[in-house]
């Protein structure tokens, strides 16, 4: 099994391959190949057997020829054996292919499915900080194209270089020892065969790198502008005329590198083809002059003919497999390359008990991951990573929620409350201190344990596009249609459910833009209760609302916190006045601590948040006009 990976070393070396390929490359592919090595070795002998039937024919028709012409007793009878075996061998040639076909569709698709497995699974594990900074269409691009031309390194390429080998060296041997004259002057032209395929093999292979970044981005466009939130954004601001001549202008790019790439590849097949022409004009005529004199046999120049297919086609093939192995190392690098990016979150080994968890954060200092520690410059569509060192986010905080209570967590935007949220789901791991659950640090809890522990509601309830069953049961596979529609009910969904026509079933529309925005952030409590998390965390989960949709989230929410440990976030302060506990933070730190009251008897940071939002002028709900004259304070800044 090591000679065809050193043929086609040998190949990726006569193709003066780009300098970008990291080393080791080919002994990773083989990595990917090994459990299809027995198919492969399969294919491989398959199509070893065709190579062979290639050159065997010829010399079969050579001795139809010098049989015809030698008129022998029994010449008839020969020419008929002769064409049997031809036949014979065809029908051959032909089962073989389809086997062959059968070995390589059955190793190809299921490379495929193992680098695609492997991407998935591994992008799955990298850290939110990467989906922020990553073009998602780049991740599809590597997931498709990437993938299926990393896999035709191992079948189409392979099989090429093998079976074009075999018969280049078959025939080669044969010419030779049939007229070495002949075949001499035929190899005189092999130099214009070399020449060409080191430059233009590298310039193909730049063309179609290049095209592969372009369909990344025209990828990357087409989703994020085809997404309901992203199309009503064109349509608000009235760009869609841009958003198609942007879209025009990098698909008229593709294009003219479409046709770049077919050119110059037709040029430099043409130009092969050509100079096999030239070769097989002057084997006809040497040989034929040859045999004339009586120096060689007639059927010996038929045979040098066809032969010389067997020995120009396979070296137009090798060059043209030059090119195709780049093109695979390429696709196989940018594979490499997601793989290669370390998740930074890996999975403890540890289980939490059931039962109450307290939440404890012990002396926390955060920083955002850089951009080399989770991105790559070809999935941002940059040409060089942001190398500027992130600044500390938290700087030393403390916080402890005892099993079954309520800590709310205020102050302005940007100082650090979601971050905070984030650590305990592990979205991101600490720098320094530790984030402990019922005392044990989240670092040491196995992923199923984790989640099985800490449920989130966020702020914009984001679903998939798919039924609101699915979207259900993504938080508890084994749940009945009972079990759901009893956790709709509790979500204060009940009436909602029963007006649509498909209940359970009605799809929801991608990230849930078919339903209001009270009712999806309702439809994710009822996740949430399906979970039954110990710890609960909402990410001002009532932030986006008109004032009937948070109450029945508000009704919801307290159905979901019953007897569970709670952070809350929240920038209405009236929501979290009866927490257990209220942690004031500003610039990362926290900077008040204590009950409502306790907090505006301190007349700290806290009180002054709370009256400067509740002495806020608001409109009468009788006027409803911003100018009314029934406009009045309400609160004063007491409790």
């Amino acid at each position: 099994m090591d000679r065809p990976f050193t043929i086609m070393r040998a190949t990726m070396r006569a193709a003066d391959t780009p300098r970008s390929v990291a080393p080791g490359t080919v002994r990773r592919i083989w990595g990917f190949a090994h459990p299809y090595r027995g198919r492969l070795l399969a294919f491989l002998l398959l199509t070893t057997g065709t190579a062979v039937i290639g050159v065997v024919t010829p010399l079969l028709a050579g001795r139809v020829v010098d049989t015809i012409v030698g008129r022998a007793d029994g010449a008839a009878r020969q020419v008929v054996v002769l064409a049997l075996t031809i036949a014979a061998l065809a029908v051959c040639e032909a089962l073989i292919g389809l086997a062959a076909r059968w070995f390589s569709s059955r190793i190809g698709e299921g490379l495929i499915v193992d680098l695609r497995t492997a991407v998935f699974g591994h992008v799955q594990r990298m850290p939110v900080a990467f989906f922020t900074r990553t073009r998602t269409g780049a991740l599809v691009s590597r997931l498709n194209s990437d993938v299926i031309g990393a896999q035709s390194a191992i079948t189409t390429t392979l099989a090429s270089v093998l079976s074009n080998v075999i018969q280049l060296t078959l025939a080669l041997a044969v010419m030779i020892g049939l007229a070495w004259q002949v075949t001499v002057l035929a190899l005189v032209l092999l130099p214009i065969f070399v020449l060409p395929a080191r430059r233009m093999g590298r310039r193909i292979a730049d063309l179609r790198r290049e095209a592969v970044d372009l369909n990344a981005g025209m990828s990357t466009q087409m989703t994020e502008r085809f997404s309901a939130a992203g199309a009503t954004l064109v349509k608000l601001f009235g760009r869609p005329r841009e958003e198609a001549a942007e879209f025009t202008a990098r698909a008229e790019h593709v294009r003219d590198i479409g046709v770049r790439t077919a050119m110059v590849s037709r040029v430099f097949v043409t130009s092969l083809s050509l100079v096999s022409a030239l070769a097989q004009a002057l084997v006809y005529g040497l040989g034929g002059w040859l045999a004339v004199t009586g120096r060689i046999e007639p059927g010996t120049v038929v045979t040098l003919a066809l032969l010389l297919t067997r020995l120009y086609t396979p070296m137009t093939a090798l060059a043209n497999a030059r090119v195709d192995v780049m093109s695979a190392l390429v696709a196989f690098e940018r594979v490499f390359e997601v793989l290669d990016l370390p998740p930074m979150i890996t999975e403890g080994t540890r289980e939490l008990p059931p039962g109450p968890v307290s939440v404890r954060l012990r002396d926390v200092h955060f920083s955002y991951p850089t951009a080399e520690q989770v991105s790559l410059a070809s999935l941002e569509d940059v040409a060089v990573l942001d190398r500027r060192a992130p600044g500390e986010v938290l700087h030393g905080i403390s916080l402890e929620a005892p099993a079954g209570s309520l800590v709310a967590l205020v102050g302005p935007s940007g100082a650090g409350k979601s971050t905070i949220a984030a650590l305990l789901p592990r979205l991101y791991d600490v720098d320094s201190g530790a984030v402990e659950l019922a005392g044990t640090d989240v670092r040491e809890l196995t992923f199923a344990s984790l989640r099985r522990t800490v449920g989130v509601v966020t702020q914009d309830g984001h679903l998939f596009h798919d039924t609101i069953a699915a979207n259900l049961r993504y938080a508890a596979p084994e749940a009945t249609d009972a079990e759901l529609r009893e956790a709709v009910e509790r979500a204060r969904l009940g009436e909602v459910l029963a007006q649509l026509p498909d209940g359970l079933d009605t799809v929801v529309g991608e990230r849930g833009y078919r339903l209001s925005g009270g009712e999806r952030q309702r439809l994710t409590i009822a996740r949430l209760l399906l979970a039954r998390p110990p710890v609960v965390v909402l990410d001002e989960a009532t932030a986006h609302l008109d004032s009937e949709s948070e109450v029945a989230v508000q009704e919801a929410l307290a159905e979901a916190l019953a007897g569970r440990t709670a952070i809350v976030i929240a920038h209405r302060l009236s929501t979290i006045r009866a927490a257990d506990r209220i942690a004031v933070v500003e610039a990362g730190r926290i900077v008040e601590q204590g009950t409502h009251e306790q907090l505006l008897a301190a007349g700290g940071r806290y009180a002054a948040l709370y009256r400067t939002q509740f002495a806020a002028p608001v409109t009468d709900a009788s006027c409803g006009l911003p100018g009314c004259d029934h406009a009045h304070t309400v609160g004063t800044g007491s409790p």
